[in-house]
């Protein structure tokens, strides 16, 4: 369930609640007292930029474990959060946008100062940040979450008038609406497209939910059509046995699945793509997912010092490792072995970075870290399943690796776990905007 209070441990020593499969949340590691300067000026100032699963609940876990000791203000360009986790469920019909969206209000009543603007430039020898309305914001601590954006030119003809219609729909939003739209105006035996970009991509299993959830839609309501799945992996990424058995049961004879057909090519006007051995592939309505990188932000930053794509950070800290006092939180980091690039894992992310800055501005070192990860997909509107995973501080590999035996995999979905999802979100989204 959802953490909050003091997560502190008075004696100091390492603190680590990690839950097993189902759960919700990880505890993380802090102290007992905060110190706050002399005639109750804070000790530190930090800026967080991006208001997802990693920076918001960065921020509110810095006034949570800080309280007057540290100020803390949040940079989000939109008034509202809109949840990734369960947007596919919008695809499928059986909930809307809004109900995934959230103001930030629960931060500001934490103590989070709020701005709503885009942050264009970043000076990390001065320590401070630019505003779009030409205000600088002076930092001694900078978190960046800056989540993913795509690599539109490794697919050529996906220009930006193509993407007015072939859509990602991998950022819940405007996008995830419009595909919903598409799908109805789809006429009952078309062709619904979906490529997948080769790993790492943001949420592994993502993807082949969504395969269920149009599945399930045209189940009731396009019994004839049908859905052909290009992947850029040479199999299934993540819950193969579980889709699978999705894929061969209640929609048997819907799905045309094939690996290794990574698109390069699309044709938006002919609503064709191409993959890179030659194939053709025509549909109704396509559904495009490009490569990812870590999000524009941290490329401008020159954050992205891991195959040009992703931010490489100390595990202890989240602190990048190419630019100093800068945490870099979420799916923009180069993931640690088996670590999935995930809301809930963006939430540790916070949690670990947060941690950490409370224990510098104390004169204290890191703690050391356990965290976990749960994820949860749907196959309809009731029945999920989950992945759990538990990740906990390898000293001499400065790296968090998996724990054997923590975590596992559901044996089958079921409507028990589907109530355990609905439960894990709202948990979740509790937990970072309060």
């Amino acid at each position: 369930m959802s953490t909050s209070g003091n997560p502190i441990n008075p004696s100091r020593r390492r603190l680590g609640q990690a839950l097993g499969a189902g759960a919700a949340l990880t505890a993380m590691a802090g102290c007992a007292t905060q110190r706050v300067a002399f005639g109750g000026r804070p000790l530190g100032r930090v800026v967080v930029v991006g208001g997802g699963f990693g920076g918001a609940t960065a921020a509110s876990y810095l006034k949570r474990w800080g309280g007057d000791s540290v100020d803390v203000t949040l940079v989000e360009r939109n008034r509202r959060f809109v949840s990734c986790p369960l947007s596919n469920l919008v695809l499928g019909g059986s909930r809307r946008i809004e109900d995934l969206s959230f103001d930030y209000q629960g931060l500001r009543a934490r103590g989070v100062d709020l701005i709503h603007e885009e942050v264009i430039d970043i000076d990390a020898v001065r320590r401070r940040v630019r505003l779009e309305a030409g205000l600088w914001l002076q930092y001694d601590q900078l978190v960046l979450s800056p989540g993913i954006d795509f690599l539109f030119d490794e697919i050529a003809g996906l220009d930006r008038k193509a993407q007015d219609t072939v859509l990602h729909a991998w950022k819940a939003g405007p996008q995830t609406v419009a595909l919903r739209a598409q799908l109805e105006a789809m006429p009952d035996g078309g062709t619904f497209v979906m490529s997948i970009p080769k790993a790492p991509y943001r949420c592994p299993p993502g993807p082949y939910e969504r395969v269920c959830q149009v599945a399930s839609y045209f189940k009731a309501y396009k019994p004839r059509a049908r859905i052909v799945v290009l992947d850029g992996n040479p199999d299934i990424v993540s819950k193969k046995g579980l889709f699978l058995a999705a894929w061969n049961g209640p929609y048997k004879g819907m799905i045309d699945y094939r690996a290794n057909a990574l698109v390069t090519e699309l044709d938006a006007a002919g609503r064709t793509v191409t993959t890179e051995l030659g194939d053709r592939v025509k549909g109704d309505v396509l559904n495009v997912i490009p490569p990812q990188r870590a999000g524009d932000l941290a490329a401008r930053m020159g954050l992205l010092n891991a195959n040009g794509r992703w931010a490489q950070v100390d595990w202890l800290t989240m602190r990048s490792t190419a630019v100093s006092d800068i945490h870099v939180l979420g799916d923009a980091t180069f993931a640690a072995p088996a670590m999935p690039k995930s809301g809930h894992m963006a939430n540790q992310h916070g949690k670990l970075a947060a941690a950490a800055i409370i224990e510098q501005l104390n004169g204290r070192s890191p703690v050391t870290p356990v965290i976990a990860n749960t994820c949860y997909s749907f196959v309809d509107d009731r029945n999920a399943m989950h992945v759990a995973s538990v990740h906990q501080w390898v000293a001499d590999k400065k790296t968090l690796e998996p724990v054997a035996g923590a975590g596992g995999l559901s044996g089958a979905a079921s409507e028990l776990e589907g109530q355990y999802a609905f439960a894990w979100a709202q948990n979740i989204w509790d937990d970072m905007l309060s």
